[in-house]
This record gives structure tokens, sequence and C-alpha cells, in this order.
């Protein structure tokens, strides 16, 4: 059958998400966070946003609800989709997969903009010099490195015995990404979209598979009306100049 849709789900709000708005707000150099970023956990109100998530789900139709889910092996997605799916009483079992995870910042991870622009100034200017889709940190990815993780993921996705409707739970620059690879855009109107549109914690972006030719369709981006609904806090935290692709 193959994947007809894919509900791209960005994690619930975490603690360092919280962190770094409020070193940014606060013009910091440094991200206050103990943990490294693949063992960041869900705050209150990101535990909150995946049960709002998980009520959203409860209410679909059987022949409605996901076939399957996969999801980054970052701590925060795997508690979204796992407070989720219990939550919506679901019995979908969750495959995780590294090829979800994160974008890596290397020697900038917990910096600010600021903090870039102080530690590191080769790199800001570097990364002018290169633009915000090819630059890569020293130790770290760019985006054009998430999109072969993408690409590599969707070609499973394209097996006879995957299901047709996949959730996918990951982090804001995994949906971005999936829009980007699945719609065939181009850099500069990837980074066009990016500059109008944060995806919301907890939020769901639908893209839609033709099924004759075989075309990717964005039927809905970053939806939080679950969130609304449910009187859970809907955050953005959109990240630093250095982290989204604007």
């Amino acid at each position: 059958m193959a994947a007809r849709e894919l509900w791209l789900i960005r994690h619930g709000e975490s603690i360092a998400n919280r962190a770094a708005t409020a070193a940014e707000s606060a013009g910091l150099e440094l991200v206050s966070v103990d943990q490294r970023d693949a063992d960041v956990p869900l705050s209150p109100t990101g535990e909150e946003q995946a049960e709002a998530l998980g009520g959203w789900l409860a209410r679909l139709a059987e022949n409605e609800m996901p076939d399957a889910a996969w999801s980054s092996s970052y701590l925060r997605a795997r508690q979204t989709v796992t407070i989720a799916l219990t939550a919506a009483g679901s019995d979908v079992g969750v495959r995780v997969d590294e090829r979800l995870r994160d974008r890596e910042l290397g020697v900038l991870d917990l910096l600010t903009t600021h903090g870039v622009e102080t530690r590191f100034p080769e790199e800001a200017l570097r990364k002018r010099w290169l633009g915000k889709f090819y630059y890569r940190p020293p130790g770290g990815e760019s985006w054009a490195d998430v999109a072969l993780r993408i690409r590599s993921l969707l070609v499973d996705l394209e097996r006879p015995e995957t299901p047709p409707r996949v959730l996918i739970a990951g982090h804001d620059a995994v949906v971005m990404t999936f829009i980007y690879v699945c719609l065939g855009l181009s850099e500069s109107e990837l980074l066009e979209f990016a500059q109008t549109h944060t995806v919301a914690n907890a939020s769901v972006t639908r893209l839609v598979r033709d099924g004759d030719t075989g075309a990717w369709t964005l039927e809905a981006f970053s939806i939080a009306d679950h969130l609304v609904a449910a009187g859970a806090p809907v955050t953005l935290h959109g990240g630093d100049d250095v982290v989204q692709p604007r």
C-alpha cells in the first residue's frame, strides 16, 4: 500500500524550549539546560499539550485514526506520542527512528544568537556567506543534511507493507524538511515559507499523496485547534536565527 498520509506532529513544549526562549529574550549567551539534547523532557505544559492531542485523536472515527506511528529517538518526541496515543486509547505501536531526531547544532548547541555572535563570530559570518540552508556548524548538521535523512526515511515509507496513514512525532526542523522534500521545494521556496510559518508545539501538519500521480500535497499546516479546544496553551518557540531556516 505504502504511506498515503503523513501526520507530522511536533513534540509538545520541552523544558529546553522554555529555557531557550527565556535566554533569547534576556540577551544571554547560553541556554541553561542540564540534559543533553536527546534527553530533554517535556515541560508540564508540553505534557498538557500531548494529552490534548490524544483527546483529539480519541474523537476521530476508527477509520480516520493513524495506522502506524513513528517517532524521533529524542525523549520529548517519544513522550509526546506515547502520552497522546495512551490518551486516545490507541494500541498502535510506535517505531522509534533516529533519522527523525532534531537537527544537530554541534559547537553551537545551547548558544543563543548573541552567544554565537560573541563566541563564534567567524561561524556567524560563514553562515551569512553560505546561507541558512547549506550552513553546517562544526560538529553539526545543515538543513540539507536533515533532508538526506528524511529522503532515506521516505524510502521506507514507500514499502508495500507500510499502512496508508502514518503519524510521525518529531521536531520543527523535521516537519519543515518533510514539507521541503515532499513538495519538491527549492532552497529559496523553503526559506520563504519559513519566514511566515512556525510549527507550534503538539501541532498537526498533514501531507497527502495522490494515489495516481504520487504527488504530495500540503493539506494542513501546524493545526493547533485541538489545543485551543482543550484549553491547553498554544506555544511556538520558534528558536533563534541560527536554528531556524529563515
